[in-house]
């Protein structure tokens, strides 16, 4: 599984980044099938209370999943994103089984 996290108008942070690997990681308990993951770090200006936005691209063999989420906190943003996806991955293999 190939990660890769842009920061999108400010430098991310080594802790973050390394929070950012350790959710994704946590998405081979649903698939081993990931081939890549792409994550979007946004800062939102102006500086309001909602401005960190995190983007979740992710991609199994013939099939694409995507979150978009904006909190406070690039953390909440990151969980409530992973969170999206594994729902969308649990889906899309439910509908496989059938």
């Amino acid at each position: 599984m190939n990660v890769k996290i842009h920061a999108v108008r400010f430098d991310i942070s080594n802790q973050l980044e390394a929070y950012a690997n350790k959710k994704v990681q946590k998405l081979k308990k649903l698939t081993d099938e990931i081939i890549h993951v792409d994550l979007y770090f946004k800062l939102i200006k102006p500086e309001t209370s909602l401005n960190k936005e995190v983007e979740i691209k992710l991609s199994i063999p013939n099939a694409e999943f995507f979150a978009s989420k904006v909190y406070d906190s690039f953390e909440e943003s990151l969980d409530t994103a992973i969170d999206a996806i594994e729902k969308q991955l649990i889906k899309f293999k439910e509908k496989a089984r059938q």
